[in-house]
């Protein structure tokens, strides 16, 4: 009999995302002092983006960082600024910054600096990233 974990494993590999989020769900547990549940908890997170699941990332985005992240990364990774934007003008510091990063990277400096001022005009971190100088990353 497979464990909850390759039973996740080989139904991510074929992309069977609800298989793959109920195995590893059942097992995952934010913050456990069992270091296993906790990694189950983080890929719950990373298959629910996976799957295309942002509605339910968002939700749990609402008490969970870990969820909160995760989808403020699927977003800069997809280049969603509106989303992002949405989610930074709510609060969400590290939807801030990410859209600040990707507005940098596109070349867009002016709209990251009046970014960072409309959304958040105090934080000096945001101001940070909007104007730095650009590196490798």
């Amino acid at each position: 009999m497979e464990n909850w974990d390759e039973v996740a494993s080989s139904a991510e590999a074929r992309q069977d995302w609800d298989t793959a989020i109920y195995a590893v769900s059942t097992y995952a547990e934010c913050y456990s002092p069992d270091h296993t549940r906790h990694r189950a908890h983080l890929w719950h997170m990373d298959l629910l983006a996976q799957a295309g699941r942002l509605d339910e990332l968002a939700a749990l985005g609402g008490t969970d960082k870990h969820a909160r992240r995760k989808l403020d990364r699927f977003l800069y990774e997809n280049g969603r600024d509106s989303d992002l934007r949405l989610r930074a003008r709510n609060g969400d510091k590290s939807a801030l910054y990410y859209l600040l990063r990707l507005l940098r990277q596109r070349g867009e400096h002016a709209a990251a600096e009046q970014a960072a001022a409309d959304i958040d005009a105090d934080n000096e971190y945001a101001r940070h990233i909007a104007t730095r100088p650009m590196t490798g990353n």
